[in-house]
């Protein structure tokens, strides 16, 4: 496949359009089949936690003082940590399931279940307090000293149960927005360490432990693997292919108000395997950025040696990024996403982009079969907002396709039903691809639902932390 329209080896004053070859490797298509099976592996692993724990339970311990509550709180506690072990492999991206629900799915998916784990695991603490309470005939107040002082692990697990409170209330809505990404993304963090100490406590003193080899073993064959898959796909992939590819930043090129470019080299990246339409995170080894990585889309396939991000300035983050020098390293987790041509179920797409999400969609287009007539829709506030208007009006050309740019507010400029209609009349019988902030990605996907696009064929990326 050739180009015309990216040609990172020119500098800023003699660049120009010329042919320069991308990458040929794509990175694997989605399974459904595995994630089916991993769905099932879940629900039939619930199960066995609840069967394990209702089997180790007998009828003289119910009939006993707080019997009844305490065996309560063991199950609350035991399906909470399972679920909370369900919720860390969802954000531990695994790429069989990555590549089927794409980030955004994984993480809806995270969001969705978070209440429960932390909820139940809540619940146990307090439901097991009042039976021990009930079992020693004491108070509530003074069983919960009795328990923190004189139980192995319980101090710790206490520690646990508070962090995990605290970062269920920096997850919630208007606190999450009110928070700096950096700050949300250190607390969350935490959530490993609360595990930890509370898988430590129930080891220690959960009544389907104690004097129950099998429960241990299950349970100790659990964590390993959610700890795998997290050591694996967060630490020791990402570790091994920055070090194979050894990226550096060649150049920063402005591209609009507030957004730029930063063009990378390395090695061997004709072996890079990634498709149009997915985002790295990306982590740039310089003082005061090496220590978080942030997700930005590639904006152009790769042409090897060098592969391009382009970043829109909305935090400290991405405006220190636009301060980058020539010759940074640069490491690197993924690729990342779901909005890729291995989607495609109809044989003609529309892409719909609001804002800095023209990236994805920039290469998505032109990593889609020249067949696929593409309607391409960019929105932006102003003119000079549209960036990499030329580069996408030239992919369009090229597949001779349709490029609509709408501009101006979005209270003025919104992706109705009939405002896509009259855009995109076929729509019903096209893919659509929509890449941008969350209130125009779920206007135009309402927008899709209603003019009859099937669910299958609607493909999203929401540009939010």
């Amino acid at each position: 496949m050739v180009t015309t329209v990216f040609d990172p080896a020119q500098s800023p004053q003699k660049r120009r359009a010329r042919r320069y070859p991308t990458s040929a490797r794509r990175s694997p298509p989605p399974h459904p089949a595995v994630g089916a099976a991993a769905a099932t592996a879940a629900v039939a692993g619930l199960v066995a936690v609840v069967v394990l724990a209702v089997a180790t339970e007998t009828t003289r311990e119910l009939r006993l003082p707080g019997g009844v509550a305490t065996f309560v709180g063991s199950l609350t506690g035991l399906v909470g940590m399972y679920l909370a072990l369900v919720m860390v492999v969802l954000a531990a991206r695994v790429p069989a399931f990555e590549r089927i629900l794409g980030q955004d799915g994984m993480l809806r998916w995270h969001r969705r279940l978070a209440p429960w784990p932390i909820g139940l695991i809540v619940l146990h603490a307090l439901v097991v307090t009042l039976g021990y309470a009930q079992a020693a005939r004491t108070g509530v107040l003074h069983e919960i000293g009795t328990l923190v002082d004189s139980y192995p692990d319980m101090l710790g697990a206490t520690a646990g149960l508070l962090l995990l409170v605290m970062i269920a209330v920096a997850s919630f809505g208007p606190v999450r927005r009110r928070l700096r990404r950096e700050t949300w993304w250190v607390m969350h963090l935490y959530i490993y360490l609360a595990l930890a100490l509370s898988f430590a406590h129930v080891i220690a003193l959960g009544p389907a432990f104690v004097g129950h080899p099998l429960t241990r073993v299950v349970w100790s064959v659990l964590w390993a693997l959610t700890a795998g898959a997290v050591l694996v796909n967060r630490f020791l992939v990402p570790v091994v292919r920055s070090a194979r590819y050894r990226l550096r930043v060649v150049e920063v090129l402005p591209e609009g108000p507030g957004v730029v470019s930063v063009v990378l080299s390395g090695r061997n990246l004709d072996r890079l395997a990634v498709s149009g339409g997915q985002f790295f995170a990306w982590r740039f080894l310089t003082r005061g950025l090496w220590w978080q990585a942030h997700p930005y889309s590639i904006s152009a396939l790769p042409r090897p040696p060098y592969v391009r991000l382009t970043v829109k300035q909305i935090g400290d983050h991405t405006a220190a990024v636009a301060r980058l020098q020539p010759g940074t390293r640069v490491a690197f987790e993924g690729p990342y996403g779901a909005v890729t041509s291995h989607a495609l179920r109809s044989p003609t797409v529309a892409l719909v982009a609001g804002g800095i999400g023209i990236t994805a969609l920039r290469s998505l287009l032109e990593d889609l079969p020249k067949s696929t007539d593409p309607v391409v829709v960019m929105r932006a506030a102003s003119e000079e907002e549209l960036v990499l208007h030329e580069e996408v009006a030239e992919l369009v050309r090229h597949r001779k396709g349709t490029l609509h740019t709408v501009v101006g507010s979005r209270s003025r400029s919104r992706m109705t039903p009939a405002a896509l209609g009259r855009l995109v009349p076929d729509i019903a019988r096209r893919d659509v691809f929509v890449c941008g902030p969350p209130g125009l990605v779920e206007d135009a996907v309402a927008a899709a639902r209603r003019l009859g696009v099937p669910p299958s064929c609607i493909h999203y990326e929401i540009y939010s932390w």
